[in-house]
């Protein structure tokens, strides 16, 4: 066997780990507490769009299926109805599937929280992290309309567009069937093959109002300019890359409770296997989780652009077909 070397250079090892330093005490001047969190927990991901891996344990009560986590993010909820304040990790997250140039299975996700923020004040400390780690000016930054990016670069409303027609586009754009495609998959598929790769060109692009149904564990608001309901969340772009997703966070238990329902459900419709439910972040809810924003980044990708490497075995030391 001759694979056991890293795919990255020690060199890039070691810059990496400056960067790494130079992430941490970005929050530390900001006061914001750095937190460690459980990479196992007994609820998953239920978002249909996510693989989440689970594995067998023995535990107090016995054998029991325990899930990796595919972001920090309900542990960290937690901690914050229990009153931690503002909070930040550097965590291990792990997503079944997903190998290639930009991804691997077992990754390094930057979180944080900010009880109290908008999302507009966590847009611009989240594009100030990304310009304290790059070592090189990006250029501006530039708030972008999910709805009028679909205008200009396909020419149609993605909230109005008749679903056939968007099954038709998507799958020509695709090269796939999409004939039974759902709406959000067809939308996800366009937006991922034709409008990300041209964004964050010269300039840190910020895509906000995602359709409503694509809110996840964000909040919803009426779009004062249409009326139309959107997610209150936002996704940043650079190089044709997303590199964070944020959210204007969801508090009230009963419609997270109802969501997650509502995604194991599509899950069977899907014919996926359903995902066990994170009780006790719904407990945490329950009790009274601040309101406020946080975003999830990936620390890896951002570390890849500010490394100038083309793919993300090259700033990793065992991506997965090596591990």
């Amino acid at each position: 066997m001759t694979d056991w070397q890293p795919t990255a250079s020690l060199d890039t090892l070691r810059r990496r780990a400056v960067l790494m330093q130079r992430v941490r005490g970005f929050f530390v001047e900001r006061g914001v507490l750095e937190v460690e969190t459980p990479c196992l927990g007994h609820g998953g991901s239920t978002d249909v769009h996510l693989a989440s891996l689970s594995c067998r344990a023995v535990t107090p009560a016995g054998s029991e299926t325990l899930w990796l986590q595919t972001s920090p993010e309900f542990h960290m909820k937690r901690l914050l109805a229990a009153g931690s304040g503002p909070i930040f990790q550097i965590a291990r997250s792990f997503r079944d599937g997903e190998v290639g140039r930009r991804h691997n299975i077992e990754f390094s996700m930057l979180e944080w929280y900010r009880p109290g923020w908008s999302l507009d004040a966590l847009i611009e400390e989240t594009q100030a992290l990304i310009r304290e780690v790059l070592p090189f000016d990006p250029g501006p930054t530039r708030k972008r309309r999910y709805r009028e990016l679909f205008g200009e670069v396909l020419d149609i409303d993605p909230f109005e567009v008749e679903i056939a027609s968007l099954r038709r586009l998507a799958g020509e754009r695709g090269g796939l069937d999409m004939a039974e495609a759902p709406r959000d998959e067809c939308l996800d598929l366009l937006m991922s093959l034709v409008i990300e790769p041209e964004l964050g060109r010269d300039g840190i692009d910020v895509v906000l109002d995602y359709p409503a149904s694509q809110a996840a564990l964000a909040r919803r608001h009426q779009d004062p300019r249409d009326g139309a309901w959107v997610a209150s969340r936002f996704e940043v772009y650079l190089d044709g890359l997303e590199l964070a997703n944020g959210y204007d966070e969801l508090t009230d238990v009963d419609e997270q409770r109802a969501r997650f329902a509502d995604d194991n459900r599509a899950r069977r419709e899907e014919g996926l296997a359903e995902v066990d439910v994170d009780e006790r972040l719904l407990a945490a809810l329950g009790a009274g989780m601040p309101e406020g924003s946080g975003v999830a980044l990936g620390l890896d990708r951002l570390i890849q652009l500010a490394l100038g490497k083309s793919r993300l075995e090259e700033v990793i030391a065992f991506p997965t077909p090596r591990c």
